[in-house]
């Protein structure tokens, strides 16, 4: 072979060698990108199809506001809402930078672009298929034709036909007129659908109004409404929509519409509180909130109830609505100056009563006017519960068979040491609270310590189970996890509830700790849908004896404690009283075997942002306690709603009371007898109402106290109440001050005494 045949020999061999073998040879370079255009190809004669095939449909219907139907239980129109609370308002109408904002914030380049995103619905596409949701972008086009062309739902055929149809209206509308059609249909939150409406809702002006500040703020609510709305937000919330405002006044400048000089200078436009919208007068405005809130919380958007449609049906019994109002207005607003007394004027009310075998809520009160008061004082939970979380303290003791520091197992008739500013014991958290008006009472039983709602031996009680063990309970019972702290300061209510919770608690004691959560939809419709509703009456969460003992316990304190302007002979009735520390909440949860309602009255400030304030000079009537104000408004409503009386009675399954040991007396060396442990030598009688003296009743005795037989219990302290005086124990003549039993209010016109502690 000579030299050239070998080196083309060689050539030939290096050539067989380089090449690919088995199914390497199929993925090439040139195959690869040959498939990649192909596929492009394909995918573009698709889209080119379908381009051809679907046509730019007309705005459907639900682009227009609907009016929404709510009614009572019986079928009666509550109200309607939804037809006025949407304007279109032309581009010409809204300043020109605040038209700027709402780009800033969503499509920087809606002015250059062809409509679409391809990269991002390319993202959203691949999301829906992975099951994601709604993440991926779109142009303001893009979602001005899903607005007001199509619908809401995250399929790949809507999304398909959302990027055709906003390809033909890029091409057929102007830039000015989708600019509008996107402001204009799009929900803010508060009911508000378009820019006009918002406007008026968030700053009460025309959209005509607004200024660039404003007008980023509007921008950045169409990412969140409802977590970015300021008046109802977290913490985290505020913080979110604070960044998403900067984020569209730096575009703005970095789009040169906003000088940085003027950026510069502008400041967080906080909106104003929420309005009801026309119609909503009265309690109507604070049913339908309570009606939509729970919707929401059983996944129904808020965005699509505004659109309208809905007929929603409540629990509200029309007869016991009007009687609740009307309770109210009686023994609260009748006796409040709110023109000229500066107290009267902050005075909110607010109650929620329900059924506790069914857990519909009955009745509900938010305030004098949901055009007056938006915010609802029901449901509310910006105040602290006070002393009607002590039931839920004794509540955890049985449920946990818990015992006192010195091993006694807690019960009816366990004594604590009632001391005024004693020291819990057993407890990392040094706690020692004080009762009302700082009074000291010797060693008490636990019934007598509700009646008297002692501060000190429910502090102990909390040690002794244990904080963190009560917080279970709590939640179990229905409570919501709102600024709860796991320390000995609970046992004074010192979370944050609403009328609305504590109701659930008591109805859930009140059906034998068979967990009663409320509920004020009774049926929700849709042309499209119906939404399937929870049972309000869930599991056992307490056990019955545990739950009835509470209940012949709390009969003690309506009969011959702190509840006492409860108490009728025309029903069976159990219940608490409670007022916060500062006097800023004052409370009355309580119920019969057929309704469980809580009231409450909480000082709010009349001041622009609000703020707590003292209820103390409610009416000129001093401290307004739980026993005073809500306790006489629930006990009015409670016997008309109960038709003027009940002979129903509480059905309670508890066992004979366990006699508890006393301690054996100290030893001592003095030739003095020791000290009895029987508070009737440890504490001065305590006069009775007519003011004469009279020693502690024997059954107060260690271990004879049968609450199976005597609801209130003895009280080592004094008599129960005089009906023939009308004052509470130990209270005030007709023009004194309450001076007895921590009630701390007079029976007549006197001014009431009270300290600033949390107590009854």
């Amino acid at each position: 072979m000579g030299r050239a045949e070998a080196r083309r020999a060689s050539r030939r061999g290096t050539r067989r060698a380089a090449k690919p073998g088995g199914i390497r040879r199929f993925f090439t370079l040139k195959r690869l990108l040959g498939t990649f255009f192909g596929l492009c190809l394909l995918a573009m004669g698709g889209l080119f199809v379908l381009y051809l095939l679907v046509p730019v449909p007309s705005a459907n219907a639900q682009a227009e506001m609907q009016s929404n139907i709510y009614k009572y239980s019986d079928g009666t129109i509550l109200t309607r809402t939804g037809e006025i609370n949407r304007e279109i308002v032309g581009l010409e109408k809204i300043p020109k930078d605040v038209q700027r904002t709402f780009v800033a914030a969503e499509n920087k380049s809606f002015y250059q672009d062809s409509g679409v995103d391809i990269k991002g619905t390319t993202r959203g596409l691949i999301n829906t298929l992975s099951g994601k949701g709604k993440q991926g972008g779109s142009t303001i086009t893009q979602q001005y034709v899903k607005n007001y062309y199509l619908n809401q739902d995250q399929t790949i055929t809507r999304k398909l036909k959302e990027l055709v149809i906003s390809l033909k209206v890029d091409r057929n509308t102007s830039k000015n007129d989708i600019l509008a059609g996107y402001i204009n249909t799009s929900y803010y939150g508060r009911g508000a659908y378009g820019i006009q409406a918002a406007a008026q809702a968030y700053y009460g002006i025309d959209a005509s109004a607004l200024n660039v500040s404003q007008g980023a703020y509007l921008a950045a609510l169409l990412q969140a409404p409802s977590q970015y709305d300021w008046a109802v937000a977290t913490a985290t919330g505020k913080k979110l929509v604070t960044e998403r405002w900067n984020y569209v006044l730096d575009n703005m400048v970095e789009q040169n519409w906003l000088d940085s000089a003027t950026r510069s200078g502008l400041k967080f436009p906080v909106p104003g509180p929420p309005k009801a919208a026309p119609g909503m007068e009265g309690q109507a405005g604070y049913l339908v909130e309570a009606a939509n809130d729970e919707l929401a919380r059983q996944g129904v958007d808020k965005a699509e109830i505004a659109k309208g449609g809905w007929t929603i049906t409540l629990n509200i019994d029309k007869k016991r609505q009007q009687e609740l109002v009307q309770s109210v207005d009686k023994q609260l607003e009748s006796k409040l100056d709110r023109k000229n007394n500066k107290t009267d004027a902050t005075v909110q009310a607010g109650a929620t009563s329900v059924d506790p075998k069914t857990g519909r809520v009955v009745a509900l009160y938010g305030g004098t006017g949901a055009t007056q008061h938006w915010i609802s004082n029901a449901t509310r939970t910006d105040y602290q519960p006070a002393s009607t979380f002590k039931p839920v303290v004794l509540a955890s003791a049985l449920e946990n068979g818990s015992e006192t520091q010195d091993g006694r197992k807690i019960g009816v008739n366990t004594r604590y040491d009632g001391t005024s500013a004693r020291p819990v014991e057993g407890s990392d958290t040094p706690y020692a609270p004080q009762n009302e008006d700082d009074r000291d009472y010797g060693r008490v039983s636990v019934q007598t310590a509700m009646n008297k709602s002692i501060n000190a031996v429910f502090a102990q009680m909390v040690v002794d189970v244990g904080p963190p063990v009560v917080k279970k309970t709590a939640l179990d019972l229905g409570m919501r996890d709102k600024g709860f702290p796991e320390r000995p300061a609970i046992t004074l209510g010192t979370m944050n509830a609403s009328t609305w919770d504590m109701a659930g608690v008591y109805a859930t004691l009140d059906n034998h700790g068979r967990k009663i959560t409320p509920t004020i939809v009774k049926s929700a419709e849709h042309k499209d849908r119906t939404v399937d509703l929870p049972d309000p009456v869930g599991e056992q969460v307490v056990s019955r004896e545990t739950a009835d003992t509470v209940t012949r316990v709390l009969q003690g304190v309506v009969d011959n404690g702190s509840g006492f302007e409860a108490s009728t002979s025309a029903y069976d009735a159990a219940g608490k009283t409670g007022t916060s520390e500062n006097n800023w909440s004052a409370w009355f949860a309580g119920y019969t075997p057929q309704l469980t309602t809580a009231v409450a009255l909480f000082g709010e400030s009349t001041k622009e942002g609000g703020g707590q304030v003292s209820l103390t000079g409610t009416a000129n009537s001093g401290r307004a306690n739980g026993g005073g104000f809500p306790a006489r408004i629930w006990a009015d409503y409670t016997l008309d709603a109960l038709n003027g009386g009940s002979d129903a009675t509480f059905d309670l399954n508890i066992p004979a009371p366990e006699r508890e040991t006393p301690p054996p007396p100290p030893v001592s060396n003095s030739p003095e007898p020791p000290p009895s442990t029987d508070p009737s030598h440890s504490q001065s009688p305590e006069p009775d109402p007519s003011g004469s003296s009279v020693s502690p009743p024997p059954s107060e005795s260690p271990g004879e106290s049968s609450p199976s037989t005597e609801p209130g219990g003895g009280d080592p302290s004094g008599p129960g109440p005089s009906e023939s005086s009308g004052a509470p124990p130990g209270g005030g003549g007709p023009n004194g001050p309450g001076n007895g039993n921590g009630n701390g209010h007079g029976s007549g016109n006197g001014p009431g005494s009270g300290s600033a502690l949390g107590g009854l």
